[in-house]
């Protein structure tokens, strides 16, 4: 499903360049859950944003079931995101005037899609994740567990083949943490959505079938 041919990233501060990625290569199959694994600054959130279609390469290639994410255009790879990719971060970016249902539906809306149909598909969403009973509160009434419940079904409402989770359990106790990292691998396991999931913590990329630990912006361990 997503094949990454000699990828690289970089950056440019001033006279300094940052090899943020270097040369990657790697193939993740359909139906997988893989993590990527390494401290901070290895990559991670770099090779997340690639695959997302958020950045673009420097050299290399990402395809995705053949077609080079690269060809696209900016418009066609928003479109891309829209439909394909549902993205979950450490701070849930969630907006805070808005209810869980409509931080939910908030990718549908984007798609033009009609209220009812968003509402509903939204309310659904948020029953796969336990939140039924909390779809008029807004962040600041949800706990940091809760608005990581929301981040998630916002991220499956357009049903998307592909979630990447960068650090999802970041700002969150150790039992939330779990409990999170649960249910995404009964996510993974129903709905059969390839999960990749961005961390620096071994107990969590020990969930994963698969697991890539990146340094300095290099593949070390595919196992």
């Amino acid at each position: 499903m997503i094949k990454l041919e000699k990828v690289s990233r970089t950056y440019h501060m001033g006279s300094h360049r940052i090899n943020a990625l270097d040369g990657v290569d790697f193939t993740i199959n359909s139906n997988e859950f893989v993590s990527i694994l390494g401290v901070s600054g290895s990559g991670k959130s770099t090779l997340l944003h690639l695959i997302g279609g958020l950045e673009r390469p420097s050299t290399g290639r990402i395809l995705l079931d053949g077609k080079d994410l690269g060809s696209l255009t900016n418009n066609e790879l928003a479109k891309y995101r829209n439909q394909k990719i549902g993205f979950v971060f450490q701070q849930f970016n969630l907006m805070p005037t808005l209810t869980a249902l409509e931080n939910v539906a908030m990718p549908l809306t984007l798609a033009n899609t009609s209220y009812s149909e968003r509402t509903n598909k939204a309310l659904v969403a948020l029953k796969s994740v336990g939140l039924e009973e909390r779809v008029i509160h807004k962040p600041s009434e949800l706990s940091g567990g809760e608005q990581q419940r929301v981040a998630i079904a916002r991220a499956i409402v357009n049903e998307p083949s592909i979630i990447l989770a960068d650090e999802p359990t970041g700002n969150l106790d150790s039992a939330t943490g779990k409990s999170i990292v649960a249910l995404l691998v009964n996510l993974h396991i129903e709905r059969k959505i390839n999960i990749i999931v961005a961390t620096h913590a071994i107990e969590i990329a020990d969930h994963a079938s698969r697991r890539i630990r990146l340094a300095d912006g290099k593949v070390i361990e595919d196992l």
